[in-house]
């Protein structure tokens, strides 16, 4: 049922069929949800095969977002990215700065030294007054964009429901238990295009990286890689190890708030996008990927899942607000 997708270094990241859990029966179903249980619990990653969604809808979505780029700089940076409370809108590259540091000094200083080489576009859950996602006008090859961005944001929704039911099953405890958590969507589409660079870049500064090294900050991110390759997991030796794209397959890692959600029985694993591997040419060709990061409902009061502890001494974190974490997290990226 499952193959693994990397293996070196000492990490080990399946690749899972997903179709299994989601059409599978009573006993396949356990198998794959153990299965993805863990392969966050060892590697913190998981690639995923055998989902609803095309090979040719993937392609369109991938090709609407190359479009939004490809809008001149000036009429980007009108649906510029502004709060960290609102988490919506364009970064320009050098924006932001992934990294797992969170004394915003220091990541000022880190951004200053290896600003990270991409762009971005944030879209959040559509509907919230307060929190408006920045759209840009619909003429020409953009007819559409929003629609499309939409409706794929609640397909990953689903796939984020899904894979937290195939979480509770692997510990055992009520199928639905996540439900209530993941039902609304607070949930962020994040358009990545990292622009084609010289090589000569990464040889002039030994830390330049197109993204830098850090763990993610909600419950799990779903990845869609387009095939230039560039992600790299650590590994427990230290080491980063590619995490080469596979054809119609959805890279899934766990992340922060998910680690201490399950009072650190799930890992959330530190990965980076750097150089792809060597082409010929004197520069790097653009890549482009899509992620879903995914929360809990920003109203819900997170603490440690029942099963991951035995006594109250044992849980290792306070209660908190996914909402507030959050924000809090972003607020020393930017």
């Amino acid at each position: 049922m499952e193959s693994a997708a990397v293996k070196s270094e000492g990490l080990v990241i399946p690749l899972i069929d997903f179709s299994s859990f989601l059409n599978g029966t009573p006993e396949q179903r356990k198998e794959t949800a153990q299965a993805i249980l863990h392969g966050f619990q060892t590697a913190g990653f998981i690639y995923l095969k055998g989902l609803p969604i095309t090979s040719e809808y993937r392609k369109h979505v991938f090709e609407t977002s190359a479009k939004y780029f490809r809008l001149p700089i000036e009429t980007k940076m009108s649906h510029c990215w502004t709060t960290p409370e609102a988490n919506r809108g364009y970064s320009a590259p050098g924006r932001e700065k992934t990294t797992s540091l969170l004394d915003a000094e220091e990541v000022k200083k880190l951004r200053d030294a290896v600003p990270d080489l991409k762009e971005s576009l944030e879209i959040g859950r559509e509907g919230e007054p307060d929190h408006p996602n920045h759209w840009p006008v619909e003429e020409g090859e953009l007819t559409g964009f929003k629609a499309t961005m939409l409706d794929f944001h609640e397909k990953c929704k689903y796939l984020h429901m899904e894979v937290m039911r195939a979480i509770a099953v692997g510990l055992g405890i009520d199928e639905e238990w996540f439900d209530g958590f993941t039902d609304v969507g607070d949930n962020t589409l994040r358009l990545l295009h990292y622009p084609e660079v010289k090589k000569d870049v990464f040889t002039i500064n030994p830390g330049q990286v197109r993204a830098g090294a850090h763990s993610d900050y909600g419950s799990i991110t779903l990845l869609f890689q387009d095939s230039r390759g560039g992600l790299q997991v650590q590994s427990p030796t230290g080491a980063f190890v590619d995490a080469t794209p596979i054809e119609d397959t959805c890279v899934v890692n766990a992340g922060d708030l998910l680690a201490r959600w399950s009072n650190d029985n799930i890992k959330s694993t530190i990965h980076r996008v750097v150089e792809p591997p060597a082409a010929d040419g004197d520069a790097y060709p653009a890549r482009y990927s899509i992620a879903y990061f995914c929360n809990p409902n920003f109203k819900s009061h997170i603490e440690a899942i029942p099963g991951t502890y035995e006594a109250e001494k044992d849980r290792k974190y306070p209660g908190i607000n996914s909402g507030d974490y959050l924000v809090q997290r972003l607020t020393a990226t930017y």
